[in-house]
């Protein structure tokens, strides 16, 4: 009899992990995904769809009493999420037999928490990857079984790593899954002194402060580039930005034309080619 794994999956890398599984041979009794918020641009691939075409119970309840009573009567050995958006509790983890399993967006313990690739870039990393690792009551916190890595280019955007972060954690399945299943996956203690917590974003965050350096600036709009919602300065959204080694003709930091030309003065004293923006009337 196939192993079983209950399934809690958005995004991405929701559908590439459950399609690891599933071409695994795993059977997936049961997929509990996201209703897609009617405020936020969907850009990315759907669980649910996968899910369905395959003929797998999919749930978007978020009554827990309702979701915990369905694991218990599958009684599955494993119980997988892959970049769903909501905490497991204890008690709803404890109804994997054989463990309990999250992929995270970054090299763990750093980056713990919400939108890893985004702070990653944000804070001026030049790597990040993806982490398989035990759940357990703290977010993000429990043992590690694999974890790969990826570069961050200079000017590379959160759309185009978080792409990267996406095969990283098929990899990462891949490998760890016959180790998992044979039960003989060696876990490794999260030191979490050596990384910190961090919380959601808003498209509120991508509100520029010329008085920073050139580069931090640079990092916010890479963090922030669609498809997610920007980084902006009063009317004016910033979409794609690059470094210069040219003098600003005045003392004045924030957004200046030279003819049909975008540049911007920061705090540092150093421009900014404004290469891509939108501005509203």
């Amino acid at each position: 009899m196939a192993v079983q794994a209950v399934v809690f999956g958005y995004h991405d890398v929701g559908v590439r992990c459950l399609r690891v599984l599933l071409d695994a041979g795993v059977a997936v009794p049961l997929v509990v995904t996201h209703r897609d918020a009617a405020d936020e641009r969907i850009w990315f691939g759907s669980v649910a769809q996968l899910a369905q075409s395959r003929g797998i119970e999919t749930l978007l309840s978020e009554d827990l009493n309702h979701l915990r009573e369905r694991i218990r009567v599958i009684s599955p050995e494993f119980m997988f999420s892959f970049y769903y958006r909501r905490m497991l509790p204890p008690e709803v983890l404890a109804l994997a037999r054989k463990g309990a399993f999250n992929m995270h967006g970054s090299l763990l313990p750093k980056y713990r928490g919400r939108a890893p690739v985004n702070w990653a870039i944000l804070m001026g990393e030049s790597e990040t990857g993806a982490t398989l690792h035990e759940m357990v009551a703290k977010p993000d916190a429990g043992r590690i079984v694999d974890q790969q890595r990826v570069p961050i280019g200079p000017d590379e955007t959160a759309a185009e790593v978080f792409a990267r972060v996406s095969e990283a954690a098929e990899t990462v399945l891949k490998r760890s899954l016959p180790h998992l299943l044979a039960g003989t996956a060696s876990l490794k203690k999260q030191d979490l002194s050596k990384g910190s917590y961090f919380g959601a974003r808003r498209p509120e965050d991508g509100r520029i402060d010329w008085s920073k350096s050139a580069l931090e600036i640079h990092n916010l709009v890479r963090a922030v580039a669609p498809p997610y919602p920007g980084a902006f300065s009063g009317t004016m959204k910033i979409l794609r930005t690059r470094l210069e080694n040219r003098q600003a003709p005045h003392g004045k930091t924030g957004p200046y034309r030279e003819g049909d030309e975008w540049f911007a003065l920061c705090g540092d004293g150093k421009v900014l080619r404004l290469l891509e923006v939108e501005l509203k009337e």
